[in-house]
């Protein structure tokens, strides 16, 4: 089997979670580079990586490179990420810079590898809450055709980064130890509250936080569905990991509960847990460190034709971030597009 020269930009949670993922996963690497913004050692997982900073050179001979971006650490493919691909590597980002640029396709592969043939060099990854969402929605989609989708997410503060998961900790710990609670990385205290606020107000969406219009765009690109009704409210939760999401979809004909069990069950990527009843469902501390989207109380709306209720759980920065990029990355080997 061919071996690749892999470059992974960015050591926060997610260019972390990558590393881990490509050791896990046994990804045909020869030589990982990791590119910073400063040279150190990291030990991640038992290994010990010694990390450059980012420059020109630093992608020459690379295969595939990985952009780490996250909310709260982007903007690196912004820099360097064409670079990359005028020196021959495959760009895999991450971050949002160019998710919705028409150069560049929008891929989950368990949803749309066939936009994998439409890359110029430069696959984006969606966001974490939209790749879990059409994950759990693409099965269904082939069989009934979306019409409408309202989601309400509860997002872990993991999705914000490294600082935003300490930020959590210290706010618990001063709690019990009955101190002042303080804060920086959110607009108001994240511990025991919930915010209905990720990223800052748009123009272009009245009313809407930039999450939600990620939300509201990016599955309209990836399942090339450009007139796709969906509206989203995006809350961050104090838990340290995982994504949950409350979908109410809409199809263009009936599909009852048992019908959608038995498509999701068959789905890749996919584990339903779904026996309300004995009080099993999906959960973020189950799904946390974990690959599948996790599918559950799913039921029909009792208020709407050919509508379905679903809870979606998942591992945001593992399936949300890195696990994506990485499947994205073995598709690509796999259809002959990297190292041509």
């Amino acid at each position: 089997m061919r071996e690749y020269v892999v470059a992974v930009v960015g050591i926060g949670a997610v260019g972390t979670e990558m590393l881990r993922v490509l050791r896990e996963r046994k990804f045909p690497a020869r030589e990982i580079r990791v590119l910073a913004r400063r040279a150190r050692a990291e030990e991640i997982a038992g290994e010990v990586y010694q990390v450059q900073p980012t420059t020109a050179e630093g992608f020459d001979g690379v295969d595939v490179a990985f952009f780490a971006g996250t909310e709260g650490a982007k903007g690196a493919s912004q820099q360097w990420g064409w670079e990359a691909v005028q020196r021959g590597a495959v760009v895999i980002d991450n971050g949002d810079d160019f998710r919705m640029d028409p150069r560049v396709p929008l891929v989950v592969p368990e949803v749309n590898a066939q936009h994998l043939r439409n890359a110029n060099g430069f696959v984006a990854n969606p966001n974490c809450s939209t790749i879990q969402m059409v994950v759990a929605l693409a099965p269904l989609h082939r069989e009934a055709t979306l019409k409408r989708v309202v989601v309400a997410t509860y997002q872990a503060v993991s999705g914000t980064g490294r600082g935003a998961i300490v930020e959590l900790q210290k706010q618990v710990e001063a709690h019990v130890a009955g101190q002042k609670i303080e804060g920086t990385v959110y607009p108001h205290q994240i511990a025991f509250n919930v915010i209905p606020q990720i990223s800052g107000l748009k123009e272009e969406f009245p009313g809407y936080y930039g999450e939600e219009i990620k939300m509201i765009k990016e599955p309209r690109k990836i399942f090339d569905l450009p007139d796709l009704a969906v509206s989203a409210t995006c809350v961050r939760v104090p838990v340290f990991n995982g994504h949950a999401e409350a979908i109410n979809v809409q199809f263009e004909r009936k599909l009852t509960a048992d019908e959608a069990r038995e498509i999701l069950r068959d789905a890749p990527g996919i584990e339903v847990v779904d026996d309300p009843a004995r009080g099993v469902y999906p959960m973020p501390l189950d799904a946390s460190g974990k690959d599948p989207v996790y599918v559950g109380r799913i039921r029909e709306d009792a208020s709407a034709k050919n509508a379905l209720d679903l809870f979606v759980v998942s591992d945001n920065i593992r399936k949300g971030a890195a696990l994506n990029a990485i499947q994205n990355a073995e598709k690509m080997i796999e259809m002959g597009l990297v190292g041509g």
